[in-house]
């Protein structure tokens, strides 16, 4: 029995020693939206935790863990959002890693949607413990920016206006000595990206002070602020703009004034300025000499030489110049300068040539006394055709030709989202085709911008790329094509259908032509009318790119900033009835030939 009671306690004993114990911070974690942070836990007393199991995990999501290790390796069973922004690290330079107990979390890329608790869970054969570490995001906002406005009774209206703050700032309105003063008001407005608009606004008197600031701060303490110099605007008054008007107007006056004298005289006197003499009297010799020409047969076939050889010339230089129009495979085109200037060469030698045959009887003395001045009015024929052939190269470069094969190493599989379609729209059993329904009965001339399918795929970091077919037997003309925020998708009012709202996309509206959803909507000349529409969705540097795979041309790129998690936008629009296809993107031709020689 002795023994039986000495076993017990020694197991007991044994046990005692090896219970896990997870220590975590007493203090919240703070960081900033778009920063990396660490949120230390480790074992005590350490031990090795490369053998044991280490889950991370919000709120109630045991099974779907922010990072979950296991066996000796990092699982692949994660929540989605924080798939390649966490991994396990040191909680400090002399920590020992796993081996030391150290089982803290690393997480980059930090968004609103991260604030919050995490679980540090450690669980061994026969024991487990858990703590909770709180996470604080912070948004440090824009430096204010101060509107002032006088008013009738002498003082100034000060209106101070910053965004991209989180949580709500606290603001502080100060004058020089660094007193506080009383604001008249002060609103906050949150945006559908969690971030604060702030405004407040102070009447300010020349008793008051001389300077003002308004003072915005966050929950770390960091501050904004911006100042202002209150009795330089209340001494300007509106005498002092008024001035500058005045003497704005009586300087264009004057100008206007002698500009119309110097016409007045040009005109009386008959002169021109030398270099409009030289090129009149150059092409009044060219026809002249074509004048006394007494063959007329003769001087036909000798008109039509030279149009046809300065045809050639024309062609030879533009070809030369515009080497964006051959090199049909480069995304821009490169001017060949050295080519474009031998060509010049030779087309001032042939037209000196094509003078001397023209003006054959024109006296010598005369031709020699304005060589110099036909040379030079050529050279300036030749640049001015250079220069509109540059600008005809460089409108091709805005767009350029595009490797579409790169654009698809990013392809992903894109399906339309069935528990989340409007009722008026038509899917196919694939989730591939989407149109309006044939009973939908649409009224009003604007877009129907509300007709919307989403895609069932959610994206929250990375570059994402899939294709849209807008042409089948008809040209598609009408459509909407781009991302919304998830959780916007039940918006309904034209007004909210904003970047602003989380509605980033480009739609045509048949002959009003093409918009992007700005507020108002910007008018896009694209021509050609797309039949194949490629789009790239950038997430980490918050871009949505329109690429035009038929012409292999890029058409517009979105700029914004994006968080939490986004979704593909379809609309087929209610002008016509043709479909809009979601295409399956072939893969690059290099990897199918890598394929191959694997196989």
């Amino acid at each position: 029995m002795m023994s039986i009671i000495i076993a017990l306690l020694v197991n007991l004993l044994i046990e005692t020693s090896v219970s896990l114990t997870v220590v975590v911070p007493g203090d919240p974690v703070v960081a900033h939206v778009g920063s990396t942070v660490i949120l230390p836990c480790w074992i005590s007393p350490a031990e090795n935790a490369e053998a044991l199991e280490i889950r991370w995990y919000r709120h109630d999501q045991f099974s779907n863990p922010v990072l979950l290790y296991n066996h000796g390796k990092i699982q692949d069973v994660q929540e989605e959002s924080y798939r390649n922004r966490s991994s396990l690290t040191l909680r400090s330079d002399q920590a020992g890693g796993l081996k030391d107990g150290d089982v803290s979390l690393r997480l980059e890329k930090l968004t609103l949607q991260d604030e919050g608790s995490f679980h540090c869970y450690v669980s061994g054969d026969r024991e487990y413990d858990s703590q909770q570490v709180l996470l604080k995001i912070t948004a440090l906002g824009s430096t204010p920016v101060l509107f002032p406005k006088p008013l009738d009774d002498g003082r100034v209206n000060i209106s101070c206006r910053s965004s991209g703050w989180y949580p709500e700032p606290s603001v502080i309105w100060m004058c020089d000595d660094r007193s506080v003063l009383r604001p008249g008001g002060t609103s906050h407005i949150r945006g559908p990206d969690g971030m604060f608009f702030v405004q407040s606004w102070m009447a300010v008197s020349r008793s008051d002070a001389q300077l003002v600031s308004c003072s915005l701060s966050s929950r770390t303490e960091e501050f904004r602020e911006s100042r202002i110099d209150v009795q330089a605007i209340i001494s300007s008054g509106p005498w002092k703009a008024l001035f500058f008007t005045l003497l704005i107007f009586a300087l264009l006056s004057l100008g206007l004034v002698g500009f119309i004298l110097y016409r007045y005289r040009e005109r009386q006197t008959g002169k021109k300025p030398v270099g409009e003499n030289c090129e009149e009297e150059t092409m009044e010799k060219l026809l002249k000499g074509v004048g006394r020409d007494e063959n007329m047969e003769e001087q036909r076939k000798h008109a039509d030489g030279e149009e046809e050889t300065m045809e050639k010339l024309l062609k030879d230089v533009e070809r030369d110049v515009n080497i964006h129009e051959q090199r049909k495979h480069e995304v821009v085109g490169d001017v060949n300068i050295e080519d474009s200037k031998k060509h010049a060469d030779c087309a001032e030698e042939t037209t000196e040539n094509l003078l001397k045959d023209v003006v054959g009887d024109v006296n010598i003395e005369d031709s020699k006394k304005h060589a110099d001045c036909e040379e030079e009015t050529m050279e300036k024929l030749l640049k001015d055709v250079e220069k509109l052939n540059i600008k005809d190269s460089r409108k091709h470069e805005v767009v350029g030709d595009v490797n579409i094969e790169e654009l698809r190493k990013h392809a992903v599989e894109i399906t339309i989202d069935r528990e989340r379609l409007h009722q008026d729209l038509k899917v196919s059993k694939d989730c591939k085709i989407v149109k309006a329904s044939p009973d939908y009965n649409h009224t009003g001339e604007e877009f129907p911008i509300q007709l919307c399918a989403f895609g069932a795929q959610r994206f929250t970091s990375g570059r994402h790329y899939w294709e849209v077919e807008l042409t089948q037997e008809n040209t598609k003309n009408y459509w909407l094509i781009g991302v919304v925020k998830d959780g916007n998708l039940t918006a309904r009012d034209r007004s909210t259908f904003t970047p602003f709202y989380g509605f980033w996309f480009l739609y045509s509206d048949g002959p009003r032509g093409f918009h992007i959803n700005t507020n108002p909507p910007v008018k896009l000349p694209l021509t050609p009318r797309p039949e194949r529409l490629g789009v790239l969705l950038d997430y980490d540097d918050g871009q949505l790119s329109f690429y035009n795979v038929t012409e292999r041309k890029h058409l517009l790129t979105i700029s914004s900033r994006f968080s939490g998690s986004v979704v593909p936008l379809f609309n087929p629009g209610a002008g016509d009835q043709s479909e809009l296809r979601i295409l399956d993107c072939p893969k690059p031709v290099y990897a199918q030939i890598h394929k191959d020689i694997r196989t």
